[in-house]
């Protein structure tokens, strides 16, 4: 009797050990964040992707914990169109770029300073820039984005990286790359409220171009709970 009371309980805590396993490992990878953004034009919901960003989601999370973007504006609207006929600075679809961009202009428009050092571009191993995606802004520089960040419009292929190879001669060729910039997440609601701020007349303010006219403040930004 003794002996088959011992084999049920070794059963039941195999079976509990087995039984927790998962749980134990799904609460560990956690879900993806979300990051809500209340602006003056409604609320944006973005869902951010650490397995394809882990540095630079890291890096927008910590300035989205220290209230950074809050009382903020978006600062920068471009609009590339290519139609047919048309004037525009976009040779073709592909060199195109729409994008609605924000995160580091406060209410009067002058420039914040940055909370952390410059990040190592992470757009060889992150997301498209594909409609719809967030990613980083930078300079010129490869590794220098901060704070500021975009949405991306349209598709926009021509802020993805790329490497290029060209024959110089047998055997010998020159390579090419284009650093790109990082896209780390997707909005998951609140689209159309960027379409509306896309939407907005722009004009040149000083030494920027594409300012929205009409000033579209970022209030808040937090992580969903």
């Amino acid at each position: 009797m003794k002996y088959a009371h011992t084999l049920l309980l070794a059963a039941a805590l195999l079976c509990g050990l087995f039984l927790a396993a998962p749980a134990t490992e799904a609460s560990a990878a956690g879900p993806n964040p979300v990051v809500i953004m209340e602006t003056s034009m409604g609320r944006i919901i973005v869902m951010l992707s650490p397995k394809d960003a882990p540095k630079t989601v890291e890096n927008f999370l910590k300035y989205v914990d220290a209230g950074f973007y809050d009382k903020t504006v978006f600062h920068r609207v471009i609009k590339q169109k290519v139609r047919p006929g048309s004037i525009t600075k976009a040779k073709s679809k592909n060199d195109s770029m729409n994008i609605v961009q924000g995160g580091g202009f406060n209410l009067q428009m002058m420039k914040k300073t940055p909370l952390y050092p410059p990040l190592v571009n992470e757009a060889a191993i992150g997301l498209l820039n594909t409609k719809g995606t967030i990613a980083m802004a930078r300079t010129d520089a490869p590794d220098s984005a901060t704070s500021e960040f975009f949405f991306n419009m349209e598709d926009n292929p021509v802020l993805d990286r790329k490497q290029t190879f060209s024959k110089v001669g047998v055997g010998n060729f020159n390579a090419n790359t284009q650093a790109g910039y990082c896209a780390f997440g997707k909005v998951i609601r609140g689209m159309d409220v960027i379409e509306k701020i896309h939407g907005i007349r722009t004009i040149s303010r000083g030494r920027m171009d594409d300012v929205p006219v009409d000033t579209v403040i970022l209030k808040k930004a937090y992580r969903a709970k």
